[in-house]
């Protein structure tokens, strides 16, 4: 089905200092290539050409290879071939259909590796694409997230050697690996509660969770009462898995322990692991994995971990572990930029600005600094300082779209549509078609009232993405804004009854499809979807307004004022705002 590719990666260092366990003459460990890795929020990215055309790629170390979105592959001109109908791209979330591309030449750290395959399928992470094991398991691999980087390895005669050469006198753990079905993916035993599961080391993974095999050996169910709801997951293709959230006793991973932790749980079951250890895990760890020998070596670094923030840690003796970290300060922009994108990523929020503001001082014209800056100062509500920044990153990439969605988002939340609309335009000019960033333009393109090219976005991003778990959203979206339009009321209520069966019982797409049936004459549909959105969420000052102008409508006036006041409790402007669309009760 796929290619393993022909790779060879210049030697960059060698003779990495080891550790003394790691000493011998046998034993030999080699660095073929420095992989600079930066957080977006909780999601390692890395940059990597493909074909001579630059994008951001998810690190996903689950990942068994290395896949790309059939809008993505069109949008960078990659031709793809079909692997017939019955063959199927399974993964957490669901499975979509599978097609494969080989890109010519792919350069990552400066280094070009020839025809490299790539899985087509499933929907877009808001990358370009995932880089997955046959690209991160082609030999040995160190992941220091914490210190932005991935290392490309190579380690011979070690099977006998600890392989953590940074440790010094730092405690370790050793965790034997389990043989994968599927490439070098990163599966080992922990116990959970004193039970052993097989566990899925996955830096794609937002966070850690538990699937439901794993928690049901743990004696949890989904009606258990440890189990607290937490909404819905999206993961491969269109489906939406439903997750809770849980407090455990233990888990035990290569010796180390960690008390009353939180997890996730997925309402999922896959035959080769129980449970997945997300990014909050490689965040606070270092890790090097010995893909030959199937062994993992691991640090705790400090830092939040499965929903913990761990102030100190102690050895099995209780002795205080040095968490000092005495890694050597940047000493360029692009080394802050990673430094600071990881404190954000930790909510270290006012130390990832002043690692960002190094960064601007030392190449001030680069408006992605800027960009994490303004993000940053974004979370401490630092609106006016954000927006500086902004500014100066627009003046000097004024074809980035991420700068200029980010600053129409902005301008919206300060009620300036018109401002908006000078963002707007320039992203839907340097978009492609097919891009997925067309989902989120059409959603501020309603809220900048500019309702047709509101639908025009949902067009684009439906037809570039048949099998994405977002088309509900989309779908809502285009039949919303038809509705606010009062036009192509057919089309709306085919949408929204998509939507709908996407997603029953949500609330906001009921809502959108009670518009469209008032908009028809059909009060009693309309007046049934509001009531059952109203259910689903009790507090929509915009959905109690509008069953007041239903009931309003079909002679029920008391119902009507009572709903009316009661709206406006919640939301002043609700009759304003539906006064524009002509709808008023």
């Amino acid at each position: 089905m796929f290619r393993r590719a022909r790779v060879s990666w210049a030697l960059l260092s060698m003779a990495l200092a080891p550790a003394a366990a790691l000493a011998g003459p046998a034993c030999q460990v080699a660095k073929f290539a420095d992989l600079p890795v930066t957080m977006s929020g909780a999601r390692p990215t890395m940059t990597m050409s493909l074909n001579g055309r630059e994008g951001r790629f998810l690190v996903d170390s689950g990942a068994f290879y290395s896949t790309i979105s059939a809008a993505n592959a069109q949008e960078f001109g990659l031709s793809v071939r079909s692997l017939g109908p019955n063959v199927r791209l399974s993964g957490v979330g669901g499975e979509t259909s599978l097609g494969v591309t080989t890109v010519k030449t792919l350069t990552l750290a400066g280094q070009a590796v020839r025809n490299v395959d790539f899985a087509v399928g499933g929907g877009d992470t808001g990358f370009a694409g995932i880089a997955g094991q046959n690209i991160l398991g082609l030999r040995d691999v160190e992941y220091d997230l914490p210190h932005g980087a991935v290392r490309l390895m190579k380690v011979d005669g070690c099977r006998d050697k600890a392989l953590a050469y940074w440790a010094t006198d730092k405690p370790f753990s050793e965790i034997k690996l389990i043989p994968s079905m599927s490439g070098n993916r990163t599966i080992g035993v922990v116990k959970v509660n004193g039970v052993e599961l097989k566990a899925l080391f996955d830096t794609g993974a937002g966070g850690s969770v538990l699937m439901m095999s794993g928690a049901r050996r743990l004696g949890l169910k989904p009606d258990s009462e440890a189990l607290t709801a937490d909404g819905l997951s999206r993961g491969l293709g269109r489906k939406e898995v439903r997750s809770w959230r849980t407090r455990l006793d233990t888990i035990e991973i290569g010796g180390e322990l960690i008390r009353r932790p939180t997890l996730g749980v997925l309402d999922q079951s896959l035959d080769e692991f129980d449970m997945l250890i997300g990014i909050d895990f490689f965040l606070s760890h270092r890790l090097i994995i010995d893909n030959d020998s199937h062994r993992m070596f691991l640090t705790y670094e400090g830092g939040p971990i499965f929903g913990l923030d761990l102030k100190r840690a102690v050895t099995d003796k209780g002795e205080a572990i040095d968490l000092t970290d005495k890694t050597e300060a940047p000493t360029d922009a692009p080394g802050w930029s990673q430094r600071g994108a990881v404190a954000l990523s930790k909510g270290k929020t006012e130390a990832a600005i002043a690692d960002f503001d190094k960064a601007i001082a030392l190449d001030p014209k680069e408006a992605r600094y800027l960009h994490q800056r303004a993000q940053a100062r974004l979370v401490m509500r630092q609106l006016p300082a954000a927006m500086a920044d902004l500014d100066k990153a627009v003046a000097l990439a004024p074809d980035n779209t991420d700068v200029r969605m980010t600053r129409a988002q902005l301008r919206l939340a300060e009620r300036r549509p018109a401002d908006a609309l000078e963002d707007l335009d320039a992203a839907d000019k340097t978009l492609a078609p097919s891009s997925d960033a067309r989902l989120r333009l059409g959603g501020m393109n309603e809220r900048a009232d500019r309702l047709e090219a509101a639908v025009a976005n949902y067009d684009l991003w439906l037809k570039a993405h048949p099998e994405d778990s977002r088309r509900g959203e989309a779908l809502n979206g285009r039949c919303w804004a038809r509705a606010l339009m009062n036009k192509d009321l057919n089309l709306a209520l085919a949408d929204c009854d998509a939507a709908v069966r996407f997603r029953p019982g949500e609330a906001g797409y009921l809502d959108s499809r009670a518009l469209v049936r008032l908009r028809r004459g059909e009060l009693d549909k309309a007046l049934a979807d509001y009531d059952a959105a109203l259910k689903a969420d009790p507090r929509q000052a915009w959905s109690l307004y509008m069953r007041a102008v239903v009931e309003r409508r079909a002679g029920k006036t008391d119902k009507a004022d009572a709903d009316r006041a009661q709206a406006l409790s919640i939301d002043p402007q609700v009759a304003e705002r539906a006064k524009r669309y002509g709808l008023e009760s």
